[in-house]
């Protein structure tokens, strides 16, 4: 009798932390939906919607490097099979910006599969510069909406350098994005 009422109390925390997780999302708290997810991960990492939720949240929150984890997971449907190759590609070039920013690699030569994600356009936008074309920072017009545009530069630290991305419209700073 025990076991089945710890499995029942188990069950109903469960929905209610994928149900927290979503009034977050919703309500644009990414950090905080990204945050209840890393703790609950491990107990909910077989839920596809529990982990694509919690990728997207930490996606949206700028925690890119948590997108790692849910990659290993999400295999067992289309959708999940979609939102982890999503998710890999935006990781993939978040580390290999970070490492042609601090180490000079040449992107030119790469031909990857993009997104919609600000990174992904940056560094899409990046990676057609020349090797050689070294500044403090860039600024490249977004393709597809015309009062869009980013500025790309390094925030250098003795800890750790980090990659900004500064999203504009009209000139007027509308979003800070912070990856390292």
């Amino acid at each position: 009798m025990k076991i089945i009422l710890v499995i029942l109390l188990s069950l109903i925390v469960h929905a209610n932390t994928k149900q927290d997780m979503l009034k977050l999302y919703k309500n644009k708290n990414y950090k905080q939906a990204c945050d209840i997810g890393f703790d609950n991960f491990k107990i909910n990492k077989h839920d596809e919607n529990f982990v694509s939720l919690y990728a997207f949240s930490c996606l949206k929150s700028d925690y890119i490097d948590r997108l790692a984890l849910p990659l290993t997971t999400l295999k067992f449907s289309h959708e999940a099979r979609a939102n982890s190759a999503y998710f890999s590609v935006i990781l993939m070039q978040k580390r290999l910006l970070y490492h042609a920013m601090l180490d000079g690699y040449n992107l030119t030569s790469l031909n990857l599969p993009t997104t919609d994600y600000i990174l992904s356009k940056v560094f899409d936008a990046y990676a057609k510069l020349d090797n050689n074309d070294k500044r403090d920072f860039y600024i490249f017009k977004d393709k597809d909406i015309k009062n869009i545009s980013y500025k790309l530069f390094l925030d250098k630290n003795k800890k750790l350098n980090k990659i900004i991305i500064e999203k504009y419209y009209n000139k007027r700073l509308i979003q800070t994005h912070t990856y390292w």
